[in-house]
């Protein structure tokens, strides 16, 4: 088992559990956490008779999203910081969304920001009956990254996927089902039966098969995915720049309705 500041792996019969662990903190995204992805990622990569991955947090939330508090202080200078995070953040991902075994996401609570795209980019989504979904980064100035552009759109569609960024849309489960963005709601008190159920299935079925679809799906019908999340991580530290960005996470942390400008 290897633990890290914001995560737990384990591994046991080809199955590896990931488990965001900063429940008090509603496991954040923050520099931490990005760099303690990318290690794990890459663990999990060299990893000998790895068949699935079960995602998962503890706590009543699995992830606001990025982290406010840390952003509050330094916003007027994010740019350095967002390429930082985003750097580690994004070769993690891009590197998960290649590993060659299906990987199932379990939900509860609240899923937003960046781990609503870290969750759209696994294979198989089980979200608890009262999870919520959603998309707060236009509602705080900012432009969206962690491959939300990418894997919302594979999931939902460009227009929904934009809908639901433009929008800072909060979906419930079912709404979530139906978007695609979700792939089975199950009972609260069922979640984590049900998550650990279907991921030792795929732990049990073919490997090397799984391994091949999922290639082909991500071959198809995408832009390169290191070009994409580049683009997001260098348009996110532009944005983050501005001024409407720093009064985004402002009201935010100081509980008010924030005031736009447009620049």
């Amino acid at each position: 088992m290897q633990a890290t500041s914001s995560m737990r792996l384990q591994f046991a019969d080809g199955l590896a559990t990931v488990t965001l662990t900063e429940a008090q903190r509603d496991n954040p995204v923050d520099g931490d956490f990005a760099r303690d992805f990318k290690r794990v990622i890459a663990e999990l990569s060299d990893a000998p008779g790895l068949r699935a991955v079960l995602l998962c947090a503890e706590g009543s939330n699995f992830s606001f999203g990025g982290d406010l508090k840390k952003f509050y202080p330094e916003r007027a200078n994010l740019a350095p910081i967002v390429r930082s995070w985003t750097s580690d953040f994004h070769a993690g991902l891009a590197r998960a969304w290649q590993l060659p075994v299906p990987i199932v996401a379990e939900v509860q609570g609240w899923a937003m920001g960046g781990a609503v795209s870290l969750i759209a980019g696994c294979d198989v989504v089980i979200a608890a009956q009262s999870a919520k979904l959603g998309s707060a980064f236009a509602q705080l100035g900012f432009s969206c990254d962690s491959g939300s552009s990418v894997t919302l759109t594979a999931r939902m569609g460009v227009a929904r996927a934009r809908r639901f960024v433009l929008l800072a849309e909060v979906l419930t489960s079912e709404e979530a089902l139906h978007t695609g963005l979700v792939d089975r709601v199950v009972a609260d008190a069922q979640l984590a039966e049900a998550a650990l159920a279907i991921t030792r299935s795929l732990a049990a079925g073919p490997t090397v098969a799984y391994g091949e679809i999922k290639r082909l799906f991500l071959r198809a019908g995408r832009m390169e995915i290191e070009a994409q999340l580049e683009d997001e991580s260098l348009t996110l530290a532009k944005v983050s720049a501005t001024r409407d960005a720093q009064e985004g996470v402002a009201a935010r942390i100081e509980r008010r309705a924030a005031v736009f400008e447009g620049r």
